[in-house]
């Protein structure tokens, strides 16, 4: 019994203590300029499908739930973070060369209609970003529509 509680109380210490680890959870400012709904002047049920399901991961203007201040947990919200940007941030649209650019709406578009995107973890904890059929099939229009007219 001692030893349980030894490990109870050690433990207890662990997770106060890895809470003084920062994690940066700054968003960039966004300028409109580039911002992918600006550049495309994104009808307003696409861009509200986008701001919830798609912008908390892929843009500088990420909301964080107050579970993310907690460690571990913030530890791996930032990544996630971090790795959606990585893939596609829809607020530095227009920094990205052409080829990207039509990469990413294509990766995009498939991983809408695979059901990868929105991720399964993301719907668990945010279930307004659950897409219906007929969400997804607007949005995977869209970004065809975009792709077909190579105006990316």
């Amino acid at each position: 019994m001692k030893t349980f509680k030894n490990i109870i109380y050690w433990s207890l210490i662990v997770i106060a203590l890895i809470q003084f680890i920062p994690v940066d959870r700054t968003n960039k400012p966004v300028d409109q300029k580039v911002n992918f709904v600006a550049v495309f002047n994104t009808p307003p049920n696409v861009k509200s499908i986008l701001k919830n399901a798609c912008y908390d991961c892929h843009s500088n203007e990420t909301v964080y739930p107050d579970y993310a201040y907690v460690a571990p947990i913030s530890w791996s919200i930032k990544n996630h973070v971090s790795e959606g940007r990585e893939h596609l941030n829809f607020s530095e649209w227009g920094n990205f060369n052409r080829d990207l650019k039509k990469s990413m709406l294509q990766n995009s578009a498939r991983s809408i209609k695979d059901y990868t995107m929105p991720s399964p973890g993301y719907i668990a904890q945010h279930p307004e970003a659950n897409l219906t059929m007929a969400e997804r099939t607007l949005l995977v229009n869209y970004f065809e529509d975009i792709l077909k007219s190579e105006r990316y």
